[in-house]
């Protein structure tokens, strides 16, 4: 009799004997459902039975976690990415090899048997009362499908997984049910294929066609005998039988299976010796999954598509529907990024700027009119390694960016767009000195600015010699910080930030743009896809379009197509406006600080933007079919870049227009390469003469029909801001700046 040992729990003989009787209680319960006749063995077990009749009727099936992949606007493949590899195959396309094999090794009797081997249970029970222990199973290949399902369902939660295994009484009668149910309701061959879909083979490999190119690099439909031996012997323990771990092991349950399916003549025995003297001949393709196997620099464009599809309610209506729905996989997206512009994204990245540099670059190229992301890439590459990220430069945080980058004198545009759709001439003149205090006080959307009486907020010029009187042309070719301080004075804040937002510009964090005239200068923190979609709005006559990822999505289950989010056009100006901010900004590129990046073999038109203290540079720019910005910086804040040398250039002081500027001209001219552009319309913009220069209004001086929106406009009680970021006191530029 057996007895307890010193340390408590059952002797090897106690536990054969419990599952012995549990085994018989199942075995002969079941039997006894399965074929009645057997019923007539009298053993009585009421509870067994009323637990197995309480079950719920049907196994709900989950759908089959499988591979998903992202492919670029012509059908090349970006990357792969999935929660479990795993590529769904039909029957047709598995060689009946390995499914003679399968069978063989799992369930030899499983063509003639029901869903429940009676004859395999009291062997089971025979060898293991013989042996004193369990060494044998009685699971049927049906029922083995079915506690797969319940593995499958219980996805990567660790809890859920150990119940859907857990040798119990209670899991083995679910099985046992389900596997009559599902029998009856999809037949033999159906559960074959659904089971060589969802078993794991180990490394990663879901599924035999995912097995059969992880371990011989080749498909399902063409395995060889001795191949579909060595995957049929790994799912009974994928991590003993590992080929590429422990060879041996993997050697000699290979021709365990090779004898098995001699034995019950699927091959002859000859065939088995002449299989069983041959190699592995393993040939492994590595586990490739994530944005971090992307092609062309592309890993951040694709975590952006990620990111979409993780936060956009077109998905689903929750982020746990969504996550759910992108981690079963088993998608075609088919994306915008065009391959001949991110290459030109890249080489002009990798031109300009090294990986070990103490700064970075994030180039974004979108297309006006549709809001498509054209191309995207940074200087440091997608990963975890040294001088990686896996923080994407070109987005918003809430797309996986990081806080963004105040965008300097790129700014300024969007301030001139504002006081021109609200009449403002573009001749006119402000005194626009070297220096200046920030006229005060100042309209805003729910109030009054002032500027700190004791302690001014100041403002300057780059340069000594920039200097006023002067009209907008001219303030936007030279970058002129006095002159846009006095236009956002005269014309108030909310007309700008209310541009702002119908441009799509949003700080990255996604807080509201402060109500300080300090913005015009770009002091509010925004990304690259942020200021190109933006700028596309001028190269579009005025109608902003949202940035879009993803072109479409097929369902390779079932061939369906998904909704996709689909870009959104508004109009934010007049075209007669947008033609004037054409003007404005090819007089940049053509006589002003952007000259190293315009284009000259079509018209081009853009923006340079230094930030106080050189901690980012831009360059934001466009064609008539193209729009692209480019920020060079420190991610975090903290590297000025004066005396500092970037891809093995060396730069007293960083401009826009020494460093962005240049890798915009590059990325444009390969991504435009073989495409015409037509002219960006323009209109005349008259210089002002030397008697229009006058003094103007009490808030820095303009000329012509007073503009609307000054300080006295506004009724609502007036405030200030103290210490906001990049004043120095109350409201002025600080550490944005707004140089060119």
């Amino acid at each position: 009799m057996g007895h307890k040992r010193s340390g408590g729990g059952l002797t090897t003989a106690q536990q054969a004997v419990k599952f012995l009787g549990v085994s018989v209680l199942a075995g002969v319960v079941l039997a006894g459902i399965a074929l009645p006749a057997t019923g007539a063995l009298g053993l009585s077990a009421k509870g067994t039975a009323a637990e197995f009749d309480s079950l719920p009727g049907e196994l709900k099936r989950p759908a089959l976690s499988q591979r998903t992949q992202i492919l670029d606007a012509k059908g090349g493949l970006i990357a792969t990415v999935y929660s479990r590899d795993r590529q769904i195959v039909s029957l047709n396309n598995v060689n009946p090899t390995m499914q003679k094999a399968i069978v063989a090794i799992e369930d030899s009797r499983y063509w003639q048997h029901g869903a429940i081997d009676v004859k395999g249970i009291l062997r089971a029970l025979n060898t293991n009362a013989q042996n004193g222990g369990v060494s044998q199973g009685a699971s049927t290949l049906t029922q083995q499908y079915v506690k797969n399902v319940f593995v499958e369902e219980a996805g990567d939660d660790p809890t859920k997984v150990a119940q859907a295994t857990q040798q119990t009484l209670g899991r083995k009668i679910k099985e046992m049910k389900y596997a009559i149910q599902l029998e009856k309701e999809l037949g033999k061959k159906t559960i074959l294929e659904n089971y060589l879909n969802i078993t794991f083979f180990g490394e990663q490999a879901y599924g035999v066609e995912a097995a059969a190119k992880r371990y011989f690099s080749t498909s399902a439909k063409n395995l060889t005998l001795p191949q579909a031996a060595m995957l049929a012997g790994l799912v009974q323990s994928p991590t003993v039988y590992d080929p590429v771990n422990d060879p041996q092991e993997a050697l000699k349950r290979r021709n365990t299976v090779l004898q098995r399916m001699a034995d019950v003549k699927d091959i002859t025995q000859a065939q088995a010796v002449a299989a069983g003297k041959t190699p592995l001949g393993l040939k492994i393709t590595a586990p490739k999954s994530g944005c971090i196997t992307a092609v062309n620099g592309a890993g951040f464009f694709c975590d952006y598509v990620r990111e979409v599809f993780l936060n956009d309610s077109t998905f689903g209506k929750t982020q746990a529907i969504r996550a759910q729905r992108w981690n079963q996989g088993g998608l075609t997206i088919r994306t915008t990024l065009d391959p001949t512009a991110q290459a030109s994204v890249q080489s002009a990245i990798a031109s300009h700027v090294y990986s070990s540099d103490s700064v970075a670059t994030a180039v974004t190229l979108v297309q006006p009119g549709t809001g498509k992301i054209l191309g995207m890439g940074q200087s440091r590459p997608y990963g975890f390694g040294k001088n990686q990220t896996q923080i994407n430069l070109s987005v918003n945080e809430n797309r996986g960016g990081g806080i963004g980058y105040q965008p300097g004198s790129t700014f300024k545009a969007i301030t001139a767009a504002a006081a021109i759709e609200q009449g403002t001439s573009a001749s006119t003149v402000y005194p626009a000195p070297y220096q200046m205090a920030y006229p005060s006080p100042v309209s805003t959307c729910n109030g009054t600015w002032h500027n700190s009486t004791t302690s001014p907020a100041m403002v300057s010029n780059e340069s000594q010699s920039e200097v006023g009187p002067m009209g907008m042309k001219e303030a936007t070719a030279k970058s002129v910080n006095t002159y846009y301080v006095q236009l956002i004075s005269d014309i108030g804040v909310c007309p700008v930030t209310r541009m702002a937002a119908k441009m799509g510009i949003q700080r990255s964090d996604g807080k509201k743009i402060q109500q300080v005239p300090s913005i015009t200068l770009g002091t509010q923190e925004v990304t690259p896809l942020t200021m190109a979609n933006a700028y596309a709005t001028f190269a579009n006559k005025g109608v902003y379009c949202s940035p879009v990822a993803i072109e479409s999505i097929t369902d390779t289950t079932n061939g369906k197509q998904l909704a996709v989010p689909q870009s959104t056009c508004t109009r934010a100006m007049s075209e007669t406006t947008a033609s004037t901010l054409n003007t404005l900004l090819k007089g940049v590129v053509e006589d002003g600080t952007g000259q190293q990046a315009g284009l000259s073999d079509r018209d081009s038109a853009g923006k340079t933007g230094t930030t106080d203290s050189r901690y980012a540079a831009w360059f934001v720019g466009y064609t008539s079919n193209m729009a692209g910005a480019v920020w060079v910086g420190d991610p975090a804040h903290k590297r000025m870049m004066t005396d500092i040398t970037i891809g093995g250039v060396y730069h007293a002081k960083v401009f826009g227009a020494d460093t962005p500027g240049p890798i915009w001209k590059a990325a444009m001219t390969g991504a435009l390469a073989g495409q015409s552009s037509a002219n960006l319309p323009t209109v005349p913009i008259a210089n002002p003469s030397q008697n229009n220069k006058g003094n103007g209004n009490n808030n820095g001086g303009t000329t012509g029909t007073p503009t609307t929106g000054g300080a006295s406009a506004n009724p609502n009680p007036t405030f200030s801001f103290p210490n906001i970021i990049g004043g120095n006191g109350n409201g002025g530029k600080g550490n944005g700046g707004g140089h060119g």
